[in-house]
């Protein structure tokens, strides 16, 4: 059962005084929650996100009350870096259908027509040009990039060194980026 958070003096979270001398959790939560959605989903972008933030963090505030001495500074720093994580989360996570449609990054879903349209064709191509690598560079790529190993970790199961490893995914994503070019897709910039 969650111990009563100690009282602390409301009149500070008003001024943004740093110390929590009368503040319960319940006030600054009443106080903050508003303001720490916003921020939330100003970085995040998604509404459930934010709400989903924004609750963590203060369960986490509640847990570690007695260690933080500048609570609502601790819960925007703890909001940003959590919508942060969320964000390098939802970037590398990839959405593949069954049906072979292409596919979709989650950061691409909420966007325009014209940037999905964009983000279709250049994954289409990205796909063309993998197919034409080699068996053993696809490997490569997918435990690399799919399955998210390590360079040692693809070295013992592929049996190339790791220093192999490293330099033919350089070379992989150089001749992957060239094919690219002509689509506009420079990201090396």
């Amino acid at each position: 059962m969650l111990q009563p958070t100690p009282l602390k003096s409301t009149t500070e979270i008003k001024k943004g005084v740093s110390s929590k001398d009368g503040i319960t959790l319940r006030s600054l939560f009443d106080h903050e929650e508003s303001n720490l959605l916003r921020f939330a989903f100003s970085i995040a972008g998604r509404r459930e996100v934010a709400e989903e933030i924004v609750q963590d963090v203060f369960l986490q505030l509640h847990a570690r009350w007695s260690e933080v001495e500048s609570p609502r500074a601790w819960l925007y720093q703890s909001v940003r870096n959590a919508a942060f994580n969320y964000l390098r989360k939802a970037k590398r996570e990839v959405l593949q259908s069954d049906d072979d449609q292409a596919t979709q990054s989650v950061e691409v879903k909420d966007q325009p027509p014209d940037v999905v349209l964009e983000h279709m064709e250049t994954t289409n191509t990205l796909k063309r040009l993998l197919e034409k690598l080699s068996e053993t560079d696809q490997q490569l790529v997918r435990l690399k990039y799919f399955e998210g190993l390590k360079y040692r970790e693809i070295s013992e199961r592929t049996g190339l060194t790791v220093s192999n490893v490293g330099y033919r995914l350089h070379q992989i994503m150089q001749t992957l980026a060239s094919g690219l070019q002509p689509m506009g897709r420079d990201d090396s910039k």
